[in-house]
């Protein structure tokens, strides 16, 4: 089952280039110590965002490879 997406939250594509952009920000020698514990909490987000979708995504292909399963076991049962 798959869940709406809130208009304010990237998909997961965009959360993923936008954490490849504070990885990068993160790994120059030119940190803004003043945004640093800002951007580290929104990686935590952003990473949290991405579990979820992966999660949900096993979920449905679980779900439709089961279903496949179950078409087929009825195929060879019907032979």
């Amino acid at each position: 089952m798959a869940t709406k997406k809130t208009t304010d939250a990237p998909d997961y594509a965009e959360a993923v280039a936008e954490l490849e952009e504070i990885l990068t920000e993160l790994e120059s020698d030119d940190v803004d110590v003043d945004r640093l514990a800002e951007q580290v909490r929104r990686a935590a987000d952003l990473i949290e965002l991405c579990r979820g979708r992966l999660d949900e995504a096993r979920v449905e292909v679980t779900r439709i490879v089961a279903d496949l399963d179950a078409l087929e076991t009825e195929d060879t049962d019907d032979e």
